[in-house]
């Protein structure tokens, strides 16, 4: 028995957070419940805002401009912030100076997904080390303030995964995989996907926004039931 899960997101939106951390919450559950499953999850890339200059610019006022001004960015953070505190994250978006370009990030994931792992089970060291990376890129962005834009950033983050840090600077420095990553964008939006994050489970049943850990739990339970079952 397999269960895949595609995750659609984007590394500086901090429901793709929020929902990342409800995910793990109900894998910690599924796999006490299905511990012969075999799990595999993807990150597939998104950009939720595609015309941010590749440098970056400052981030506050550009939400105050997308959202109507500092009352209502306020309310927003608020109302993220406390979504974020049930899943276990302090959100610290007064760190944030640039909003970053994320074309980068998102090449560095899917470097560390189509690597060769370590000797014994490559496929399952690359899966927990894919793992770590999205955690960190996160945590990089929304707790620490970094600019997971920046190359050297990035970089530094993969080398504090367990990654060959020169190796993703080389990476990143070349322009290898940034058709296909913008490629995987934009069928993402050709699937209709407007918003992240956007979770697809056995690619038969979909769920989107940061869902709680129980509302995905039951999706999953429905991706492994017979075709004819679901309803």
């Amino acid at each position: 028995m397999n269960l895949t899960v595609d995750v659609v997101s984007d590394v500086v939106c901090p429901w793709c957070f929020v929902g990342k951390r409800n995910l793990d919450a109900a894998l910690a559950q599924w796999r006490t419940e299905q511990p012969d499953c075999e799990v595999t999850v993807h990150w597939r890339p998104f950009f939720l805002n595609p015309d941010t200059p590749e440098s970056g610019e400052p981030y506050r006022p550009f939400l105050e401009k997308k959202f109507g001004g500092p009352q209502k960015l306020a309310e927003i953070w608020q109302q993220i912030s406390a979504a974020g505190h049930k899943a276990g994250i302090e959100f610290a978006f007064e760190k944030i100076e640039l909003r970053a370009n994320t074309l980068n990030a998102h090449r560095l994931l899917h470097f560390a997904q189509s690597g060769v792992g370590a000797d014994g089970d490559p496929k399952a060291v690359q899966s927990k080390a894919t793992a770590a990376l999205v955690e960190a890129l996160f945590a990089a962005q929304f707790l620490d303030g970094r600019h997971v834009g920046d190359r050297a950033v990035l970089a530094a983050i993969a080398g504090e995964c367990g990654m060959d840090a020169a190796a993703v600077r080389r990476y990143l420095d070349s322009d290898e995989d940034a058709e296909a990553v913008r490629g995987g964008a934009e069928e993402a939006r050709r699937l209709g996907i407007s918003g992240v994050p956007f979770f697809i489970f056995n690619n038969r049943l979909a769920a989107s926004g940061a869902q709680p850990p129980e509302a995905l739990l039951k999706v999953m339970r429905e991706a492994l039931r017979p075709a004819s079952a679901v309803t």
